[in-house]
């Protein structure tokens, strides 16, 4: 026992050698990461998020374009008001699980419209859509079934399939042929899950959800959506990839989250038939076991869906903003990928180091990017991920192009 523990001499920590070893070992992992490139810097934002934003240590204010803010609510004053007079209401905290002393009015009253936002029964809140996506598998799927997965869902996804008993099967990404071929596979199971993201992040590209609900319908299939890259701004009310696609109403399942274009804080859910949302709220690890969502965190919530569900004035201005950037870039040689109307706009670089220099060189033109490498991308599709905001101006986004065809150029990607 005694070489486990911490030796003061001298006014000096010393270490066992297994403790040695350890922080060894871990160093050099540290420095492997970034001799290849990948190693993640993160940048300080002094004040708020925002279109506009002050970066510890850079001169003068950026332009954002890698924030998930896609309708520009994170700053928003309404939003702001919202989350102050929860907090003054409500208090700062529960100090406990929803179901012992943790839920409040407020906590109902979110988790309604929410449903009423995606036209389902009932929501359940969870402290992420990561708890959500983690919460969901395990309490629907038991060894008797089976849950086929897209393989390039988000992390999140991957993480709560593993927590459940079911079958696990992959099927190619987006790919129809090998999805059905899994449904045949998977004939004799009890139930069987299909889950996919709506809008996959790092590529920006839709699922085609038409073609994977008539699959399930042939098969006698569930459908499981992931809405994080579409709540609230895509189709044309922000009803996410269903409206998207004209299918509004065929998923039987739902995630998403509050954190990026419902007001940028935190928070996540799962909408869907009142049976499932009762079934979590009894069983749900993630649920039954994280404190109750801040109600500051609920009050600015609160008021982002009653924007929501008064007006689609911001996602229907969304649109135009992207189509801008993209025609731009297009025109100045540049490789951008996904969806042609997916405020996600990855500029594919495809060297590790090519994209983080070229995300520190926009930062001297006042533009605030992030290159995006492995582990988050695969080996080679290096990028530079932008995100386009309602917030954004038109002259903030042609200031980006221009900033991206002056450093494509130093650089010779152009």
């Amino acid at each position: 026992m005694l070489t486990r523990r911490l030796h003061r001499l001298s006014g000096l920590v010393r270490f066992s050698s297994a403790q040695a070893a350890f922080r060894e070992g871990i160093s050099k992992e540290l420095k492997d990461i970034e001799a290849a490139g990948t190693f993640k810097r993160e940048r300080v934002i002094v004040g708020r998020q925002g279109i506009n934003i002050k970066v510890e240590n850079q001169p003068k204010t950026l332009l954002n374009f890698c924030a998930n803010n896609y309708l520009g609510l994170s700053s928003n004053s309404e939003v702001i008001a919202g989350g102050k007079a929860a907090l003054d209401s409500h208090g700062a905290g529960l100090s406990s699980v929803r179901f012992i002393c943790g839920t409040q009015d407020i906590h109902r009253q979110l988790e309604k419209k929410i449903a009423k936002f995606h036209g389902r029964d009932d929501a359940i809140l969870y402290a992420a859509c990561f708890d959500a996506n983690a919460g969901i598998f395990e309490v629907l799927l038991s060894p008797d079934d089976a849950v086929i997965s897209d393989e390039l869902n988000h992390a999140s996804i991957i993480d709560g399939v593993r927590l459940c008993k079911a079958q696990r099967h992959r099927f190619k990404h987006m790919d129809m042929n090998d999805l059905e071929a899994k449904l045949k596979e998977t004939q004799k199971c009890r139930r069987r899950l299909i889950a996919t993201d709506g809008v996959f992040s790092m590529d920006g590209d839709v699922a085609p959800l038409k073609e994977i609900c008539d699959l399930a319908d042939k098969y006698n299939a569930l459908v499981f959506i992931d809405e994080c890259h579409s709540t609230g701004f895509f189709g044309k009310t922000g009803r996410g990839t269903e409206e998207y696609l004209g299918i509004s109403g065929r998923v039987d399942l739902i995630n998403s989250t509050l954190g990026k274009a419902l007001g940028g804080s935190m928070g996540g859910y799962t909408t869907g038939p009142q049976q499932v949302i009762d079934l979590l709220r009894q069983k749900s690890r993630p649920y039954l076991f994280s404190n109750a969502l801040a109600p500051a965190v609920v009050g600015s919530s609160l008021a982002v869906m009653d924007m929501l569900l008064k007006s689609s004035e911001r996602a229907e201005s969304l649109l135009a903003k992207v189509k801008r950037f993209r025609t731009g870039m297009n025109k100045n040689g540049f490789n951008v990928v996904g969806s042609s109307e997916h405020p996600i706009c990855p500029v594919m670089l495809g060297d590790a180091r090519l994209a983080s220099k070229f995300a520190d060189e926009m930062l001297s033109e006042g533009i605030y990017v992030i290159g995006f490498s492995y582990p988050v991308v695969p080996v080679g599709k290096a990028r530079i991920r932008v995100q386009i905001s309602a917030a954004h101006s038109n002259e903030d986004i042609d200031r980006a192009i221009h900033a991206f065809e002056k450093i494509g150029k130093k650089l010779k990607v152009i």
